[in-house]
């Protein structure tokens, strides 16, 4: 128990037999119960896990038979925790790349009442980002704005992070079956949270790099998290702002895309014209550049009326 509320944490694990032992050693005692989803291993993942049981009668191995993806480990274990009536929830990769001694840091704002999901944040200081590589920063700046835009969680930071605690109250009102169950789930998930209403918060995590090596291929994850982000913000918009409550920040959404769309291609025609048939480039370019400035200030109104909108799910953690 911790402060009178009994806590679990999850741990996706693939091919981990040589970080798996150490993570779960880490786990402090006031966890009630560990869930270890071997997400397809084919090392010895699950014998060490097994191992482990024989000493650690809070460990519980979920096994896929093939590899499902980390966000589908992730909500098996979730699952597990509400069917066994947990009041906190906790992820813990098992990498041991997240340290087990902020976790408290992550339930805090929980038991306050505060929040209902915490995540860690890197993004605080330089300090906190030592070890994580250019290319890898790069990334999850990049995807960092694009959450925000997507999710409506203007405040948040770091997406990418998967050091998180959520409560079981906040859990049980989430489609979990429609998680996208690849990387990418931290990003999908925070999309559902908002439309659910949901209370989320950073806490400020440093990054602990050491012997494991990324399963991510960079490129191609920051190419196929930004698809999923660009369906994820048509679709907030759609159910929170037309089907559940209808708000006209859409409409300012919608004709400042379409207009900066057509300045951009009127822009591009007009350059395109003005060197294959000589024509004039003026005329063409002011009414494509008017396009475009009107599109971007109908989308900038729209981002400031869902932060507006969005105030009452923004909070800051000081602690106690």
């Amino acid at each position: 128990m911790y402060r009178e509320r009994s806590v679990a944490v999850v741990v996706p694990a693939y091919n981990e037999e040589k970080l798996i032992s150490e993570t779960l050693k880490g786990i402090p005692d006031f966890v009630d119960k560990i869930y270890v989803i071997d997400d397809g291993s084919t090392d010895k993942t699950s014998e060490i896990v097994e191992d482990f049981m024989r000493i650690d009668k809070r460990v519980v191995l979920i096994k896929h038979e093939k590899n499902l993806g980390v966000g589908k480990a992730i909500v098996d274990g979730y699952k597990k925790a509400i069917e066994d009536n947990i009041d906190l929830i906790a992820v813990m990769a098992g990498d041991n790349q997240m340290d087990p001694r902020y976790l408290p840091s992550l339930l805090d704002p929980l038991v306050d009442g505060v929040a209902d999901y915490s995540k860690g944040n890197r993004l605080v200081s330089k300090d906190y980002i030592q070890g994580m590589s250019k290319w890898r920063l790069f990334g999850n700046t990049i995807l960092t704005l694009l959450t925000k835009i997507a999710s409506g969680y203007w405040h948040i930071y770091d997406p990418q992070n998967g050091y998180t605690a959520v409560r079981k109250d906040a859990l049980k009102n989430l489609p979990l079956d429609e998680v996208y169950p690849w990387y990418g789930y931290c990003n999908d998930l925070l999309v559902k949270m908002n439309v659910f209403g949901l209370k989320v918060i950073d806490v400020p995590i440093p990054a602990r790099y050491g012997k494991e090596k990324s399963k991510i291929k960079y490129g191609k994850y920051i190419m196929k998290v930004s698809v999923l982000l660009l369906r994820n913000f048509f679709w907030r918009l759609k159910v929170k702002y037309v089907l559940k409550n209808f708000h006209p920040l859409v409409f300012f959404y919608l004709f400042g895309i379409i207009m900066t769309i057509l300045g951009v291609l009127g822009g591009i025609w007009s350059i395109a014209m003005k060197f294959i048939a000589g024509e004039r480039l003026f005329e063409r370019a002011v009414i494509s550049l008017l396009l475009f400035g009107i599109g971007a200030q109908f989308i900038f109104f729209a981002m400031y009326f869902d932060m507006e909108e969005n105030r009452t799910i923004h909070r800051n953690y000081k602690g106690g």
